[in-house]
């Protein structure tokens, strides 16, 4: 990515210092309890593997991938869902990790599709939270970081599948 279509919005050090911060709540509030966490493809992969060796609590994590972007910049807000968990979430406290959550739509869908597979509850971690773009009112449990505007990309987010593995958060000034 050139540096002109670029800004750094948090650095590497600052993403990993919040991770450590959500890691011991979200260790204390699972204490006992059969925590599945659940990363949602593509975006939220890098996130959730600084996050679950954070955990300092027994757990199994697996992955779901849904689409509402496709190859564009904002949501169709049609939820297509691209493959499941292979480990049955019934009986689970299901912790779903996110990269960004801005309408809400996806996350939405997400936590009633794993309740209504029997989960015994959904919480969600997301690094990012853009609440000034919701469309639906959802919660977010363990929040790293609010970021109100611009496109961003690096550290799992993308545009059209490009810049997921920069080290750190940047704001994105593309041509749309």
């Amino acid at each position: 990515m050139q540096e002109k279509n670029r800004e750094i919005i948090l650095d590497a050090s600052s993403i990993q210092r919040r991770i450590k911060e959500l890691g011991q709540i979200i260790s204390q509030d699972y204490a006992g309890k059969n925590l599945l966490v659940i990363g949602v493809l593509k975006g939220a992969f890098i996130f959730m593997a600084d996050l679950v060796r954070v955990i300092e609590v027994p757990l199994v994590l697996d992955f779901i991938q849904v689409s509402s972007y496709g190859k564009s910049a904002t949501s169709s807000g049609e939820i297509i869902l691209k493959s499941t968990p292979t480990i049955d979430v019934a009986g689970h406290d299901v912790l779903l990790v996110e990269d960004i959550v801005d309408s809400g739509l996806t996350i939405q869908w997400l936590m009633h599709h794993l309740t209504d597979q029997g989960a015994n509850s959904v919480k969600v971690c997301a690094l990012i939270d853009k609440a000034e773009r919701r469309a639906r009112i959802v919660q977010i449990d363990y929040c790293g970081f609010m970021i109100p505007k611009g496109f961003l990309v690096g550290y799992g987010l993308d545009f059209n599948e490009q810049y997921r593995s920069l080290p750190a958060i940047y704001h994105f000034k593309h041509p749309i």
